[in-house]
């Protein structure tokens, strides 16, 4: 190491925080790639009696070095909190899980007992989860409170490794008699969808001392939100479930709103942008009506929720004295019911936990009921997926009813039914000529209507392989047709995708795109194929490198980008 780069990391290393039995090396932006690297964060590390805490976040971890420095926990018994978010920045995926395996080895050799582990901000993948899936079944892990993985890519194959590994810690655990008695979960936007949600409701369901629960932008639909509405039944200490930006549907939130009837503890509820429609608000009304004095904060935001159902949710809190915040923007009130919903607060003087109305959507038609009803019955193929097998391997406390796999027919799709309402399952149903569809139908003369289009056809991708071939030949028939066609204009195109994308600001009221992992994950194909104009290669790296909270939501997808951009 260059004596400059030595002097760096002293001056660094000198602004390391001690105290409590924490050793804090955050957001320190260390480099440690190398045994020679590591040295000073060794020595702090050795140095430490009575170690119980070790923050490791915002730094940069490779395989060798993580070595070292697990060779220096091999001797801290004491450690309890393992803060590791946002420590593999700028690594290949391959490095993170031998990485992992490391650290973990040298816990279970220390005979550490752990209560907080938190991997968030990490993109690692399925590959990752096994990374920490023998330290998750170990001793160390017999103690553990809180676990926390948030934004770290692990899709539904992560999803369920992570299950099977809390189900056996938890078997492991009670043989010893002191089972695992897990308090907080936080795994929002790791694409689990409905099969990874489902694998980790199992799970929970076994657990059953959670109090905490954070799954935010998980593809999930009501499949996967039943199984966590029967998983949290019989999880009686739940105090926070946020479970924002999912797609509950009627069904869905018909299923939650029967557990919150047997929860009493429940302080927050965080539902926002999840769907539940009027039907399923007026589910959830009642469910708070009848009980629930300890709700603090109600989140049914941006749900499609018009007027009268809106109304019914505020009537709900009449009696609820702790609640601080009701959120109801982003709903289709219209301009009256928005007056009426702070009439009827008033009457109760709780109109100050009413938040802000200032995206509401205006009052609608009733005309929309059937569109709703289609869009249910279109989730319906995907509970078959999971197959007879994984129903008969539930255990006792079965988290789905075996009655939900019945087929129901489904309605014929065309290109205007999948543009209007896209969904995987309609990309599918349009049949291997779905790509020439959609580009013969889009006029690619129209720069906005190319990118409208190009971002429904990115929101339905998903990892699994006939969705994901689906959406990149969608895609290159567009694109191609598009980028060869002498009046279309790409600086104009470009800079309207990235407008649609919140990452470049506009005049006008934009709403941005709700998750940026799908049409991320559709360029990173887009730049690679000869269509593409190497000249917005640069463009679009700038602003993907940017910091955003929207991309900050989806770093796997993003690093993915980046990596293939800067191989150009």
């Amino acid at each position: 190491m260059a004596s400059e780069d030595i002097t760096k990391l002293a001056e660094s290393l000198a602004k390391t925080k001690v105290g409590g039995g924490q050793l804090s090396f955050k957001g320190q932006s260390l480099k440690l790639n190398t045994a020679e690297d590591a040295e000073e964060v060794i020595k702090q590390i050795e140095e430490f009696d009575g170690l119980e805490a070790l923050r490791l976040e915002g730094n940069t971890v490779g395989v060798e070095a993580a070595k070292v420095i697990a060779k220096a926990l091999e001797k801290k018994s004491e450690l309890k909190r393992c803060h590791w978010s946002d420590m593999f920045t700028g690594r290949l995926r391959s490095e993170i899980p031998p990485a992992l395996i490391s650290l973990g080895d040298a816990l279970i050799t220390a005979g550490a007992q752990l209560v907080e582990l938190d991997l968030s901000d990490n993109a690692f993948g399925p590959d990752g989860v096994r990374g920490f899936e023998v330290l998750l079944k170990s001793p160390a892990c017999y103690t553990l409170q809180e676990l926390k993985l948030n934004n770290c890519g692990m899709g539904i194959g992560g999803g369920k490794i992570l299950a099977a590994a809390l189900k056996e810690c938890h078997r492991k655990s009670s043989a010893q008699g002191k089972p695992l008695a897990l308090k907080i979960f936080v795994a929002g936007r790791n694409r689990l969808e409905n099969d990874g949600a489902t694998a980790l409701a199992e799970a929970f369901g076994i657990i059953g001392t959670l109090e905490e629960v954070h799954m935010p932008q998980n593809g999930i639909n009501h499949p996967g939100i039943t199984a966590l509405a029967q998983a949290f039944a019989i999880n009686p200490l739940l105090k926070v479930i946020n479970l924002n930006d999912n797609t509950f549907t009627e069904k869905g939130a018909v299923a939650m709103a029967e557990t919150l009837k047997a929860l009493r503890q429940i302080e927050v509820i965080n539902f926002g942008d999840c769907l539940v429609r009027s039907k399923g608000a007026v589910a959830i009304a009642d469910a708070v009506k009848e009980g629930l004095h300890k709700l603090k904060e109600l989140n049914l935001s941006f749900c499609e929720i018009k007027r009268d159902a809106a109304l019914t949710v505020a009537e709900a809190i009449e009696d609820k004295t702790e609640l601080e915040k009701l959120d109801l923007n982003g709903n289709c009130l219209g301009e009256e019911g928005c007056e009426q919903l702070h009439e009827i607060l008033e009457g109760f003087n709780m109109a100050s936990v009413l938040g802000s109305l200032s995206d509401d959507e205006g009052e609608e038609d009733d005309e929309d009921e059937e569109d709703e009803d289609e869009e249910e019955e279109e989730e319906q193929p995907q509970l078959k997926e999971r197959g007879v097998e994984e129903q008969e391997s539930l255990t006792p406390k079965k988290i789905i009813d075996s009655q939900a796999s019945t087929p129901v027919p489904s309605p014929p799709v065309d290109v205007a039914t999948f543009l209007a309402f896209p969904s995987p399952e309609k990309l599918l149903r349009l049949g291997p000529k779905c790509s020439v569809l959609i580009a013969q139908q889009t006029d690619t003369s129209d720069v906005e209507k190319v990118v409208a289009t190009l971002l429904r056809i990115s929101s339905v991708f998903k990892d699994e392989a006939p969705v994901k071939t689906a959406v990149h030949e969608t895609t290159d028939a567009l694109m191609k047709k598009a980028f060869s066609s002498a009046t279309f204009n790409s600086d104009a195109f470009i800079t309207n995708l990235l407008i649609q994308m919140g990452l470049l600001k506009s005049e006008e009221k934009i709403k941005a795109v709700p998750s940026l992992y799908g049409i991320l994950m559709t360029l990173n194909h887009m730049v690679q194929q000869d269509y593409f104009p190497k000249s917005l290669a640069p463009v679009l790296s700038a602003f993907v490198t940017k910091p955003n909270r929207a991309l900050d939501s989806c770093s796997f997808a993003r690093h993915m980008l980046l990596q293939t951009l800067h191989q150009l």
